[in-house]
């Protein structure tokens, strides 16, 4: 019989704590309820005592956030999924670190997908798990979160987005052209990683592409119109999209 993961459940709302842990037993047969909390110093305390694999964790809370449970430990064996109400900047912040979240009113295959993912990834090492939650404080504390998590076949390389020229859409997965003549095939499409980035440094042109408009070299009208990036790479703009593009360059401050 394979181990359980003990997991810890903290949420300032009763009935969230009481669905989520109804959830555990009838789709999670891997997890094994080790204690609830109600607010942030019920949960360090249960935390502590229990010493679980896994925390569900509420991001707003009467008396701290979630954010503020985990500054408590600065060595963290644990992973942690966040459940929230609140769509706001955190949740950027979190994308960008790849840990996972759900949103409130919580949907049970989201909640047993995420539970999935997480048990999948049980093999990281200490190491890399307070790599991850160090990438996440640091991009809470900027409205643009510094440093972007991209799965690889060995865990996480963590990117600055300045480092980004373009991405170019492979069928289901996105290639990542850097900066020092460096590519990456990551396994996630190219609207997930529009999404993440925003629109204020990066820019999609065509449907096969998200260009840094930090990188941007050139507009050239002929044979349709085309972008020449830095790396000397030329972008086709589709045609609904190049007053767009246009207007975008002539606003950019870099």
């Amino acid at each position: 019989m394979s181990r359980k993961f003990r997991t810890v459940v903290v949420d300032d709302e009763q009935y969230a704590v009481d669905f989520i842990i109804s959830v555990i037993g009838e789709y999670c047969p891997e997890l094994e309820v080790a204690g609830k909390a109600n607010n942030v110093t019920e949960g360090i305390e249960v935390i502590e005592k229990e010493k679980p694999d896994l925390v569900l964790l509420d991001v707003e809370m009467p008396n701290g956030t979630g954010f503020d449970l985990l500054s408590h430990f600065p060595e963290k064996n644990f992973d942690v999924i966040f459940i929230t109400a609140f769509n706001h900047y955190a949740i950027k912040a979190i994308k960008f670190s790849a840990v996972d979240y759900i949103l409130k009113p919580i949907n049970i295959n989201e909640f047993v997908e995420a539970v999935s993912r997480v048990i999948r990834k049980q093999t990281d090492s200490n190491i890399r798990l307070n790599e991850k939650f160090r990438i996440l404080m640091e991009n809470l504390r900027t409205p643009t979160p510094s440093r972007l998590a991209i799965p690889t076949a060995e865990g996480m390389e963590y990117l600055n987005p300045r480092d980004i020229i373009r991405i170019e859409a492979d069928r289901s997965y996105s290639r990542f052209y850097l900066t020092g003549d460096r590519k990456m095939l990551v396994s996630r499409n190219l609207k997930e990683y529009q999404d993440l980035l925003g629109d204020r440094y990066f820019f999609r042109p065509h449907n096969s592409f998200l260009i840094n408009l930090r990188f941007v070299k050139k507009f050239v009208r002929k044979d349709g119109g085309y972008i020449e990036m830095a790396d000397g790479s030329q972008i086709p703009v589709s045609r609904n999209r190049k007053d767009i593009f246009l207007v975008h360059m002539s606003r950019f401050r870099g």
